[in-house]
């Protein structure tokens, strides 16, 4: 006989003389009421024992953590809290889960205690839901970019270009690390390593990605990428997941108005097909909140919070008029921002893209034609000659979610900016070659799954969208 799922189950809300189902036990009552969950919804099926039928020895097995077969008849349930319940006719128990030392019992954990046992986190209804919410968004990313005509590429994730120009990335080497091979002059000979050359794990697969959009018209990333920047902070990770597409004859305003029905799309998506995960998540927020002082509380639930994404116009400011928003706004005059707007040419930060959208425009910002000193080498410079073509997308709670631009096509103000910056041509000779080859307008953006993620179920920690969080100090599991 066929297993059911938990979700299937409640689903049907009417009686079944014979199912068959498979889970691990959350609670177990009074000797007779199994709490039963197997990770296909939120929600736990109860299966009722009438214990004088069954083993005392195999009762005693039925403990918190458990795997268990039950076989029994779908009935109206009697109690509350639930439509259907399984009257157990028959028990088995798969996996037996020793009662004192399971790490998951039913009370509250802190998110630091279920970080350290990370393997059974996902056993909390907390997480359980964050990683179906996980799940059905990068499902809703593929659907909408193979609906809307792109082509899925796999860039490399072992490179020799830093695509940032930050220089924050991890070594990829099979040199000896006590006795590397070494040059005249004392430094690595990385001729010797395998690749015959320095080579990282991937920052961004960007590059690779235009060279792909200037062939296929439309294509886009979905993979890991790495930072090895010493950042213990809530937002940042040295392992996650970027989503970059990169498409020909588009400019910017039409990068613009991709990131933003890719954004509203995708969000829609969950707030169709996850109903009962995000009630759950978005209750446990209000809760978790009602502890901090107004002024710390997320200014709308979270359901309301992607509609209000959903169902807005983005607003789309330059970067010089933001400023000047920033410099005359209440916290900066009363210096209540912790970096102060002086003049232009500041790198915002989250504080200030927080302001924007919370309080002056009260709406998703998009905000264009940045500094060309604080952005990344292959960004179109604009006529100006101090603008460049970038833009950034800025969300509620959450500051920067996506970040893009229109690339620079022309192939010397590309060397000039490659040159200013002291990136040598010939390791980047075959991204100029693009320039040489039919070169035109194209743009592209990036954005980081994990942030999404966060901003989705409104956790508050980017190590709590993550199965298996990197950081400084940390690669356990």
């Amino acid at each position: 006989m066929t297993s059911n799922t938990v979700a299937e189950l409640l689903a049907q809300k009417t009686k079944t003389e014979k199912v068959s189902v498979k889970g691990w036990v959350r609670t177990f009552r009074a000797n007779r009421f199994i709490a039963l969950n197997d990770g296909s919804t939120l929600n736990n099926i109860q299966c009722v024992v009438d214990f004088e039928n069954f083993n005392e020895n195999l009762l005693k097995r039925i403990t918190t953590g458990a795997a268990i077969h039950v076989l029994g008849e779908l009935v109206e349930s009697q109690g509350k809290g639930q439509s259907v319940e399984i009257q157990v006719k028959e028990l088995e128990v798969l996996g037996d889960s020793h009662p004192v030392d399971y790490p998951i019992q039913p009370k509250k954990h802190s998110f630091e205690f279920l970080r350290k046992n990370a393997h059974l986190r996902t056993r909390t209804n907390t997480f359980s839901a964050v990683m179906r919410l996980r799940s059905s968004l990068s499902f809703a990313i593929h659907k909408y970019f193979t609906e809307n005509g792109f082509y899925n590429m796999h860039t490399p994730i072992i490179t020799g270009s830093d695509a940032e120009g930050a220089g924050e990335m991890f070594r990829v080497s099979t040199l000896d690390a006590k006795h590397p091979p070494l040059n005249e002059d004392g430094s690595i000979n990385y001729k010797e390593d395998f690749f015959g050359k320095e080579t990282n794990l991937t920052v961004s697969g960007q590059l690779e990605a235009e060279t792909y959009a200037m062939s296929l018209g439309k294509v886009y990333t979905f993979g890991p990428t790495f930072r090895a920047e010493n950042s213990n902070t809530s937002r940042h990770l040295a392992e996650f997941w970027m989503i970059e597409p990169e498409v020909a004859f588009m400019d910017l305003d039409g990068n613009m108005d991709l990131a933003e029905d890719f954004l509203k799309d995708v969000l829609n998506y969950i707030l169709e097909h996850n109903a009962d995960d995000l009630e759950f998540l978005e209750k446990r927020l209000i809760d978790e909140e009602k502890s901090k002082p107004q002024t710390e509380r997320s200014p709308m639930p979270l359901i309301e919070k992607i509609k209000f994404v959903v169902d807005n116009n983005f607003k789309r400011v330059s970067y010089t008029e933001a400023i000047d928003i920033l410099r005359n706004s209440k916290p900066n005059k009363k210096k209540k921002f912790n970096y102060l707007i002086s003049e232009w040419g500041a790198d915002l930060q989250s504080e200030h893209e927080r302001y924007l959208v919370e309080k002056h425009f009260k709406c998703p910002v998009i905000l264009f034609d940045y500094p060309a000193d604080i952005k990344a080498f292959y960004m179109r410079l604009n006529e100006d000659g101090k603008t460049v073509r970038a833009m950034d997308i800025l969300f509620p709670g959450i500051g920067e979610m996506v970040g893009g631009s229109q690339r620079e096509e022309r192939l010397e103000v590309l060397k000039e900016k490659m040159k200013a910056l002291d990136i040598p041509e010939e390791e980047l000779w075959w991204y100029l070659d693009l320039r040489k080859y039919g070169t035109a307008v194209h743009s592209g953006f990036g954005l980081g799954f994990e942030r999404l993620v966060m901003f989705a179920t409104g956790m508050g920690n980017i190590r709590d969208v993550i199965p298996y969080p990197r950081t400084p100090q940390n690669a356990e599991f």
